[in-house]
């Protein structure tokens, strides 16, 4: 158990979510699902949390009701070795609802904000040559979904 998980707040819909996210990544599983007791604030016998992981990274997702929602200003950084892999996470978590934003970001259709970037992309923004990192970031910030390619053009100079 990690000492310190994110607990997702959702309205109802917990259990999707977590199928959901089982769904885009490969390398997950559910740990435990709690149902509420007779004495809860939900009906008898709904998921009131869902502990699941991704990739080794456990969260849970509480049913909290309508109270809260997700902003961007928290987000899920998803490290991807290849454009394939940037493409693949893409086209799932903007499936059934999400939508894409600017620089690498999308919202799922739960509401949940995700950053999908090459590793390399850091390289090449941390690089001691000004030139080359400014380069990079005013492609990167043309772009919705990040193309690795034009990252590397850029990166060059071509």
């Amino acid at each position: 158990m990690q000492k310190i998980a994110p607990c997702l707040w959702f309205n109802g819909n917990a259990e999707e979510a977590a199928e959901f996210y089982m769904s885009v990544f490969s390398a997950s599983r559910i740990v435990t699902t709690m149902h509420y007791p007779e004495a809860g604030p939900g009906p008898k016998g709904k998921v009131l949390a869902i502990t699941f992981e991704i990739e080794g990274q456990e969260f849970m997702a509480l049913n909290g009701g309508p109270q809260f929602t997700f902003t961007p200003a928290i987000s899920l950084f998803v490290h991807c070795a290849s454009q394939e892999e940037v493409d693949r996470y893409w086209t799932k978590l903007t499936e059934g609802g999400g939508s894409p934003w600017q620089c690498g970001w999308l919202k799922d259709r739960f509401g949940i904000s995700w950053q999908i970037v090459p590793d390399s992309l850091g390289d090449m923004l941390r690089d001691r040559d000004d030139a080359k990192a400014s380069r990079v970031m005013a492609a990167m910030m043309k772009m919705v979904k990040l193309d690795l390619a034009q990252l590397e053009r850029a990166y060059r100079g071509e």
